[in-house]
């Protein structure tokens, strides 16, 4: 007697369906991939505004190399030197320019007694006297500081996308014979200089990660402590400009590449 054979089914080619079905889904993911790759600057300002409503762009951003960002450099991903070259120009050309609009300022407003101004190594450094911002021992800007300050942010403001950082320092002078309370002097300083800050990033146009707050008390004097004059001098505020080192950013950004092809 001949035995049956047990049908064994349909269902034998049934992994070529899900083969097919993973293949249109990683076709999907790269197409999605490559229409995120070419977004526009405005649709990409949209997506991030959508997520962060506060997002504040920051004009220091350099091109990239695909993205919201993208320009032409080339196949080897580098921007031309000519270009880099060119970039550092303008920010010399800027710092020069606030410069100049700062010293102006400061002949305008006659405050030749109370400010100073000077440029050294690239940067810019102005030294304001207590009495421009602050009343003895208060860390509360005063309303008659504000013309001065909201000046400084609309000169800042006009090269913002050349700063690569404004520091404010606050300093105190020596009140007695000893060294003053450490509490109250380092607070004072401190809440005066961040103080400056607040206002420059509420005012202005600066990108916040620039702006650097600090307070030395009394620790660092330009004048003796044993005349009246001399501790005049000590008590101020000072703020020290410096612009953006393009060849040093590009450097970095090269090696955060590197960096992120070598260990994926």
């Amino acid at each position: 007697m001949a035995i049956k054979k047990k049908s064994s089914g349909g269902g034998g080619a049934n992994w070529m369906d899900t083969y097919g079905d993973m293949v249109t889904l990683l076709l999907c993911f790269f197409v999605l991939l490559y229409s995120m790759s070419t977004i526009s600057e405005d649709n990409w300002k949209a997506i991030v505004q959508s997520f962060n409503p506060s997002a504040v762009e920051d004009p220091r951003a350099t091109a990239g190399a695909d993205g919201p960002n993208a320009d032409d450099f080339g196949s080897s991903g580098q921007m031309p030197v000519e270009d880099i070259e060119q970039m550092q120009e303008q920010v010399e050309q800027d710092m020069q320019a606030l410069l100049e609009a700062i010293e102006s300022f400061v002949r305008q407003e006659n405050l030749q007694d109370a400010v100073t101004v000077t440029q050294n190594g690239g940067k810019i450094f102005i030294t304001f006297s207590q009495s421009v911002f602050f009343d003895g021992n208060s860390p509360v800007i005063r309303k008659e500081a504000y013309p001065v300050l909201d000046g400084v942010c609309e000169m800042l403001s006009g090269v913002a996308g050349s700063l690569d950082e404004v520091r404010i320092q606050g300093h105190t002078a020596r009140a007695g014979a000893g060294p003053n309370n450490v509490e109250t002097d380092r607070t004072l300083s401190s809440d005066r200089a961040a103080n400056v800050v607040i206002y420059i990033q509420k005012h202005s146009s600066v990108p916040p990660s620039c702006l650097v707050s600090e307070g030395f008390g009394e620790w660092r004097p330009i004048e003796r402590n044993d005349t009246a004059e001399g501790r005049a001098k000590n008590r101020r505020v000072e703020m020290i400009i410096s612009g953006r080192d393009i060849e040093a950013e590009m450097e970095e950004q090269g090696g955060i590449q590197q960096y992120i092809v070598l260990t994926s």
